[in-house]
């Protein structure tokens, strides 16, 4: 522990004059010698610490995204050099630099907040052992050993000893009480937060190896938090609860307006954006324009969500611009013409298909039309109702002579059609 001390000393001093600025501020509202004054200074401490860390934490996401979005890279690279170590982790470090990438930067926050932990740690354990430190005079020092949080001293621990808890005026059970609910629910919020990110953050259409990595963390972490929670003194525990539900929260809030490409956050995501559009036909907010402005850009490459969204913004006759905005397009699917008729996308007379009519339609359809007289183009294999020696009888009749026979000449077979030449009389 010194040696820790030792590391950390330069920020001891730091953290220890934001909790007797916060204490100040709380205690005129309390009393100071209350868990309330001494419990909201460390909370306030962790908010002004995580505060301080958004720009960490965004760089965060962006490096999350990048790993993500190498995950398919990175497995061709495992399973082309899997026997040769050596050459895989140099194939690995060009990708990364190639890509402007670092496996770290996703550990950032809580490497940046490690030294803040450390040197509360040690400032509350100094005050369970009676010595100051830093900012933190004699009277300081009295005022933070009263304070008890729901009967647990700031400074006490679960493995302390009974004498060493009534030192502190309280006794064992409750410190043990408050403790291990403490440690529950520090644990119960990590899980939470790790469980949230990979079920409705993640893209589901590619299955690698840091998918399990992380799967396997979302119960990890959590176990190692109740290991290492029963050394923590209550005002640490005060301190981790906090920042994990920060993060829960954060994280939230970033899944919710700030989905990965892919995954069923952001199938959430476009609908409501889609629901948003349909109702007031445009886009307002700078942060949704990013999205339909990424989404346009993205042309053939958009996954199934995505072109789920433009597709139903074309069908309502809308259409996403480069910009991120949304205007009404004049050659959706569903435009008309000014005559009424349905048009294409290209503004073509969209084409009528016939209606398809039943075996009986079809052929009592062809009787009537020839009773009705429907006038059918003859083709020149259609032979004649009258030959045309029938024809000078036809207009002897319409004179009102009466045609001789009264039955239509025929030719005979094995005669040539038409009029025949006389035969000549035979010679005897």
């Amino acid at each position: 522990m010194d040696t820790i001390a030792s590391l950390f000393s330069f920020i001891t001093t730091p953290v220890s004059w934001v909790i007797v600025q916060f204490h100040s501020v709380y205690g005129a509202l309390f009393g100071p010698d209350t868990g309330w004054a001494w419990g909201l200074s460390i909370v306030s401490l962790v908010i002004l610490i995580r505060i301080c860390l958004i720009p960490l934490f965004v760089k965060q996401i962006k490096a999350t995204r990048a790993m993500q979005t190498l995950q398919p890279e990175m497995k061709k690279i495992q399973e082309r050099y899997k026997n040769d170590k050596q050459r895989q982790s140099e194939e690995m470090m060009k990708l990364y630099k190639e890509t402007g990438t670092n496996p770290l930067s996703s550990c950032l926050p809580i490497l940046a907040q490690s030294p803040f932990f450390f040197a509360l740690y040690h400032v509350l354990n100094s005050i369970a052992s009676n010595d100051t430190i830093g900012v933190i005079n004699d009277s300081l020092l009295q005022s933070a050993q009263k304070a008890h949080i729901v009967g647990a001293p700031l400074a006490a621990k679960f493995t302390d000893s009974s004498s060493k808890v009534e030192a502190l005026g309280a006794s064992l059970t409750d410190v043990r009480v408050v403790t291990a609910i403490m440690i529950v629910l520090m644990s119960a919020s990590q899980f939470f937060t790790q469980r949230q990110l990979m079920t409705k953050n993640v893209d589901t259409t590619v299955k690698t190896p840091f998918m399990q990595q992380q799967k396997m963390l979302m119960y990890v972490f959590p176990v190692m938090f109740a290991v290492f929670g029963i050394n923590f003194p209550v005002g640490v525990l005060v301190y981790w609860l906090t920042t994990n539900v920060w993060t829960m929260g954060q994280q939230m809030y970033v899944i919710h307006n700030n989905p990965t490409p892919g995954s069923k956050a952001q199938a959430s995501y476009l609908e409501r954006l889609h629901k948003y559009v349909m109702e007031h036909n445009k886009v307002s907010r700078r942060r949704d324009k990013a999205v339909v402005k990424a989404i346009v850009a993205k042309g053939r490459d958009r996954n199934e969500y995505e072109r789920k969204f433009i597709n139903g913004l074309s069908k309502a006759g809308l259409a996403a611009q480069a910009d991120g905005t949304v205007i009404k397009s004049d050659t959706a699917a569903a435009a008309q013409a000014e005559d009424g008729t349905p048009t294409t996308a290209t503004g073509t007379p969209k084409r009528q298909q016939p209606k398809r009519q039943s075996k009986s339609q079809r052929q009592h359809g062809g009787a009537g039309a020839k009773a009705a007289g429907e006038d059918e183009p003859k083709t020149s294999l259609t032979k004649s109702d009258e030959p045309e020696d029938a024809k000078p009888a036809a207009a002897a009749k319409k004179g009102g002579a009466k045609p001789a026979g009264g039955t239509r000449s025929k030719a005979q077979s094995g005669q040539r059609k038409g009029p025949q030449r006389p035969k000549s009389p035979s010679k005897k």
